[in-house]
């Protein structure tokens, strides 16, 4: 994380708290840089922001042919574990003849606080189907069944993961250096935060291309921008943003302090890295890159919310907030 740069202030009063430094890129398809922030070549794990790569191996390979775009956007989701999540890879394992004992994800409380009230009332046990990744891991299943591959999907020497493996070092232009396990368990392999926001830009400009790897890019694109509420859930930036944006826009969340943002119609790509792994100063940095594009306007109180969020005391009084700082502040 050299030669980062600062993006992000938390103040409280009029006092600056403490400050966020990363690294940005806005690239187009061929690679091209448009703008930077910190260090491109920074080698990053995406984490859940790969998604849509992850899942090119389900659409191409013909293995996703049955599936609805609901479902398409599940695989590429790391989702609020909502009811009409739950239900939908439910459906999707039942489909495959199988139950969430398949996942390979592990449990994870559900991110809506009153169904996770519910349940805990209930005695109702949190499963696999509840994981963020859940989607992901369905998806997954789907093409081990297609190829006939043993259903540990998530071994590194299995065909599901060397398909995903060959299309992100296809997609980003980079032999990954080498893969770190994520929380639910898959692969997730490195790459400069260059070579993910040509990724991005790859699936961004993907009608271009006649391959099955374009129809496939273009088909989980599609679906992320008709089912945000699949993406992410109720609240979240990922699903309220894109209601509001001023053009099509994918964004997508990556643990510890990832974004990116796939812009169809400028054929842009846009990855960005928070140093320390801060979530909040993420949401703040990748509002104001999509500001700063012309995708959000800056006046709308959706776009305020998450640009430059408040901070309440536990009195419910505004104490201070977060807001663009650095290259970003303009």
């Amino acid at each position: 994380m050299a030669d980062a740069e600062l993006l992000v202030e938390v103040t409280r009063g009029p006092f600056v708290e403490s400050r966020h430094i990363g690294h940005a890129v806005i690239a187009r398809a061929d690679g091209t840089i448009v703008e930077s922030w910190g260090d491109p070549d920074a080698l990053v794990f995406a984490r859940s922001a790969a998604k849509p790569l992850q899942a090119l191996p389900l659409v191409e390979s013909g293995a996703g042919a049955g599936l609805s775009t609901e479902q398409l956007a599940l695989a590429c989701a790391s989702h609020s574990a909502e009811r009409g999540h739950i239900e939908r890879v439910r459906r999707w394992l039942g489909d495959l003849g199988l139950d969430e004992h398949a996942l390979c994800c592990g449990p994870q409380a559900s991110r809506d606080d009153q169904l996770a009230e519910e349940m805990i009332r209930k005695g109702e046990p949190v499963t696999s189907a509840f994981n963020w990744c859940s989607g992901k891991h369905s998806g997954f299943l789907t093409l081990a069944r297609h190829l006939g591959a043993s259903l540990d999907y998530v071994d590194i020497d299995n065909p599901v993961q060397k398909a995903v493996r060959e299309a992100f070092e296809d997609m980003t232009g980079e032999d990954s250096p080498g893969f770190g396990f994520d929380g639910c368990s898959a692969p997730n392999f490195v790459s400069s935060l260059k070579g993910m926001a040509a990724a991005m830009a790859r699936v961004a400009a993907a009608d271009e291309r006649s391959d099955a790897r374009g129809r496939a890019a273009v088909a989980l694109r599609d679906a992320m921008l008709s089912h945000p509420e699949m993406v992410a859930g109720t609240g979240r930036l990922d699903t309220e943003l894109v209601k509001v944006a001023a053009e099509p826009v994918v964004l997508k969340s990556g643990a510890d302090g990832f974004y990116i943002a796939i812009l169809p119609r400028q054929k842009l790509g846009v990855a960005l890295k928070i140093a320390a792994g801060a979530d909040p100063a993420a949401m703040v940095a990748i509002t104001a890159l999509m500001v700063r594009l012309g995708v959000l306007d800056a006046a709308d109180p959706v776009v305020q919310s998450f640009m430059t969020p408040k901070i309440t005391n536990w009195a419910g009084l505004e104490v201070g907030g977060l807001h663009p700082a650095g290259g970003l502040a303009g």
